[in-house]
């Protein structure tokens, strides 16, 4: 019988990035706001910045690891169309992944700002200063961001439609993080 869960590694990278990506997200909304305290909007950017950098080393990892392990069958009882669906989000999740710390590092680089984790290793920028490529990449890393949080909504709903209301063994492929199989 072929193993239902995803292996160790890709259930500890997913939630690793899951709860990071879902700190981001709030702290980027936050940083941007007007009459926010100096030192914390300071704080913000630093920790979104070099966070983007974490997460972009993350996703390589994972695109890695995925193209090694394929995830395991979903049930069988799951249609066909659901399927697809969850495979369409899943791309756009990667995609999604790989492009928001792209776009985040053109849009800092460009803009003339540091990224404290990589100027600590002594990275050279890989774009010229730019404000016109600054702004294309800031509107790309908008969109983005509204274009995750919406697959990022999506498949949180799935996955508590089917840990919650199906109990189908949809949910428990990735859950939990760390632990033995749970057949």
């Amino acid at each position: 019988m072929p193993e239902r869960r995803y292996r160790l590694a890709p259930r500890l990278i997913h939630w690793t990035m899951a709860v990071i990506v879902l700190m981001t997200i709030p702290a980027g909304l936050l940083m941007v706001q007007e009459g926010l305290d100096r030192g914390l909007q300071n704080s913000l950017f630093i920790f979104h910045k070099n966070v983007g950098v974490l997460l972009f080393a993350l996703i390589l990892l994972r695109i890695a690891i995925r193209l090694r392990t394929p995830p395991p069958p979903l049930p069988e009882h799951v249609p066909a169309w659901q399927e697809k669906i969850a495979w369409l989000t899943h791309l756009g999740l990667y995609a999604l992944l790989l492009l928001m710390p792209i776009a985040g590092y053109i849009r800092v680089k460009a803009g003339g700002f540091p990224i404290e984790t990589l100027d600590a290793l002594g990275a050279p920028s890989l774009v010229p200063r730019s404000d016109a490529l600054a702004e294309t990449a800031k509107t790309v890393h908008y969109l983005g961001a509204l274009a995750i949080s919406a697959l990022i909504a999506m498949h949180i709903g799935a996955a508590a439609f089917h840990g919650i209301v199906r109990k189908d063994g949809v949910f428990s492929r990735m859950w939990p993080p760390f632990g033995a199989s749970a057949r």
